[in-house]
């Protein structure tokens, strides 16, 4: 006897690439069909949304510009931390909230960017996960509901006022960090020129990698002054 299986529609991840997608968004890592910033070009390890090739290994080594992206310039992206902040300072951020009242996931995502000027906007992917394991340990309590607010509890509270500089200086970190978005918004543009020599002639896109290549070593001696 046959038994035949229907396939899974479009667009279906499973449970276990679900739950790992989520936790790299918790830690802040990016994902996606790709390592690149969009259509690649060129040789090189950089490979964009359509799959093709990159354009060379990037703007200098480690993982800057962002999480989950390689390349621009080192370290994990511009400002303290890079643009998004470390998993530790969710956590922070979350219970520095509810020390000022309840609230549901949504409305602690929507008061970090507000505090922060907009510098700091958590995924759900990094909030909720943090809020759970916080029920976890006895610090916040949940209304009943699915979107029930959460407290701090004696405990939670307690917590709190035993590390109330380090919780406050979460918001006030990702705060600073946000003095770099002029330098963010001028990467965003410089790799938005790139990527319209995905169709280039050879000659083209030898000339502009010639040009990267002068800005990346321009950009390190502006480190080394």
């Amino acid at each position: 006897m046959r038994h035949h299986f229907n396939a899974p529609p479009q667009g279906f991840v499973p449970p276990k690439a679900f739950r790992r997608m989520a936790a790299m968004a918790a830690a802040g890592e990016g994902f996606g069909p790709g390592r690149g910033f969009g259509p690649g070009f060129g040789p090189g390890r950089e490979a964009g949304a359509e799959g093709g090739p990159g354009f060379g290994p990037g703007f200098g080594p480690g993982r800057g510009f962002g999480g989950g992206h390689r390349g621009f310039g080192p370290g994990r992206g511009f400002g303290p931390g890079g643009p998004r902040a470390r998993r530790g300072d969710v956590r922070s951020a979350i219970l520095g909230l509810l020390a000022e009242g309840p609230s549901n996931g949504y409305g602690l995502i929507k008061a970090i960017a507000e505090k922060t000027d907009g510098a700091w906007k958590p995924s759900p992917g990094s909030v909720y996960p943090t809020l759970a394991q916080l029920v976890d340990e006895g610090l916040v309590t949940k209304e009943d509901g699915p979107r029930g607010a959460y407290s701090l509890t004696e405990e939670g509270s307690a917590h709190v006022t035993e590390h109330r500089e380090s919780i406050d200086a979460a918001l006030d970190n990702a705060r600073e960090g946000g003095a770099g978005s002029d330098l963010r918004d001028a990467a965003r543009k410089l790799m938005g020129s790139l990527q319209q020599f995905h169709g280039a002639s050879a000659e083209q896109q030898a000339r502009a990698k010639d040009k990267v290549d002068q800005l990346r070593r321009e950009l390190y001696g502006i480190l080394a002054e």
